[in-house]
């Protein structure tokens, strides 16, 4: 068959015969483009072009108030197709991707707040989110109060000011695993008519789709469990309301916060794999934590999953899978944490989460320590000294158990 073909061609064999008799080689080298045959290829080919040719000055006009492409920060090929396979999963008006999990965090709170507002937020959250709010955004005159973390939605209530406009929370929470009642927290925005935003990246939206539960706006790290390799940098926000997403697509593009191509596409590849990844991380995690909470060096361990969970019961009602994430108390304080996360031979010391390796980190002197926060605000936030925060991958989980076994015996109390 592929005898009947013919070679590719270029649009420069268009042109008329007296302009292409007379190319030189150096804008062959150029401008030479391949005519594309007319098949779709299964997968969307990764577009490393900047910008998109025009037929007429008409069509930039045309794109601007329908759809298309322009330019590279406005929107591409490939963000378009991981913002309709992430869309589908959580089934909302629409969403948009970003170069990171806080350029999305970063983009809603520019977007939704302006000098004179007032936000209510979880502590602990993601440290960067906490630097965000706490540090840079009141430089800008936003204010921010703060609420326990897994406390009742009540306590945001009472919170609230007139000028609230944006409620904030994590479930689970980083890095502590307390839940956060969605529903509630839906209810409360739409009663106050306040602006709800969940960082739901512990979670996935495979475990949790918190649009069902009346939240405006649903937030991933697209790094972590829906990226789900270590191998790019993303995040996501999906919107209740096309509105919102209109608003905050003239922020992402003016910011500058586009996702590239090619993160794009290795995000579109491993959501493909995700609704098979999560169960996985799910059992081999409710196997470990069952093992570190009889430890007899470990003050006690946090599982959405386990009955001992002080939530339990509530993320079985808004979780249909506890992901993969554990967070445990090691005795002997700072050095017992660190005794723990150093002597690791299978699990590795680093920080992100979410994908296929498990990975430990020691939030009060890695992700939430002195350069982050101060000794009092880690306080507040509950952020204890033998705190660890443990993604489980998908190693077989007798293996990790014995990594943890030896590792626990270096431990001094």
């Amino acid at each position: 068959m592929s005898q009947l073909w013919n070679p590719a061609k270029s649009v420069l064999e268009n042109l008329p015969d007296d302009i292409k008799s007379k190319l030189s080689f150096d804008t062959k080298a150029t401008s030479t483009r391949h005519v594309h045959p007319g098949t779709e290829p299964l997968v969307p080919p990764v577009t490393h072009s900047s910008t998109y040719l025009m037929t007429s000055v008409d069509d930039y006009l045309r794109i601007l108030k329908e759809s298309g492409y322009i330019y590279g920060r406005l929107g591409t090929p490939n963000s378009d197709a991981v913002e309709c396979a992430i869309n589908a999963l959580e089934e909302g008006a629409g969403t948009l991707v970003f170069g990171s999990g806080m350029a999305a965090i970063s983009a809603a709170l520019i977007c939704f707040l302006k000098a004179g507002d007032h936000v209510v937020c979880q502590n602990p959250c993601y440290s960067a989110t906490y630097d965000m709010l706490d540090k840079i955004l009141a430089k800008f005159g936003v204010e921010t109060s703060w609420v326990p973390a897994g406390c009742s939605v009540e306590e945001y209530r009472k919170k609230i000011k007139p000028n609230t406009k944006l409620l904030y929370g994590e479930t689970p929470c980083n890095p502590k695993l307390t839940i956060l009642d969605l529903q509630e927290f839906g209810q409360l925005g739409a009663s106050e008519e306040i602006i709800t935003i969940v960082d739901g990246t512990f979670a996935s939206p495979f475990c949790q789709q918190s649009l069902k539960f009346g939240i405006d706006i649903s937030m991933h790290s697209c790094t972590k469990y829906l990226g789900g390799h270590s191998d790019l940098t993303a995040g996501c926000l999906t919107f209740k309301k096309v509105e919102h997403w209109k608003m905050m697509k003239r922020y992402q593009s003016t910011l500058g916060m586009q996702l590239s191509p090619h993160d794009a596409s290795l995000l579109l590849r491993g959501i493909k794999t995700i609704h098979v990844r999560m169960p996985r991380h799910e059992s081999n995690a409710m196997k470990i934590a069952a093992f570190l909470e009889k430890h007899p060096k470990v003050e006690f361990a946090r599982f959405p999953g386990l009955e001992s969970h002080p939530q339990h019961a509530l993320a079985k009602k808004q979780m249909t899978c506890y992901s993969g994430m554990i967070a445990a108390e090691i005795k002997g304080g700072i050095d017992g944490g660190k005794a723990f996360v150093e002597n690791l031979h299978l699990a590795q010391l680093a920080v992100s989460l979410g994908g296929v390796e498990t990975l430990v980190e020691h939030p009060a002197t890695m992700t939430h320590g002195p350069m982050i926060m101060s000794d009092e605000e880690r306080e507040e936030g509950g952020i204890t000294p033998g705190l660890v925060r443990i993604s489980i991958g998908l190693e077989d989980p007798d293996d990790l158990i014995r990594d943890f076994q030896q590792a626990l015996d270096k431990v001094k109390e």
